[in-house]
């Protein structure tokens, strides 16, 4: 597929880019690439590989809950500005 120097400038106006010549040029040499790229990588027989929504392979980052010592709350609203016992009482941002 030759992508044509109409379509560089239809992608170039839709992407609010102003290109020189030479930019025009180039761009569509290097988007021609990355087509025939895609249409050589569409030929591969991909039935029966399973897919995939990562590079790597991803483990699940979750941990167990446990239950932990944790900051006194007097302890933590004493520098707070204003708080009401129980949180810090922020201005409200309108």
């Amino acid at each position: 597929m030759k992508i044509t120097r109409e379509e560089v400038e239809h992608v170039a106006t839709l992407a609010r880019l102003k290109l020189t010549p030479e930019q025009f040029d180039l761009f569509g040499e290097q988007m021609n690439d990355i087509l025939l790229y895609m249409e050589k990588l569409a030929k591969l027989d991909t039935a029966g590989l399973p897919g995939t929504n990562h590079a790597t392979a991803t483990v699940n980052a979750f941990r167990e809950d446990e239950v932990k010592p944790s900051l006194d709350r007097e302890k933590a609203l004493a520098n707070a500005p204003a708080s009401n016992g129980e949180s810090i009482v922020v201005p409200k941002v309108i």
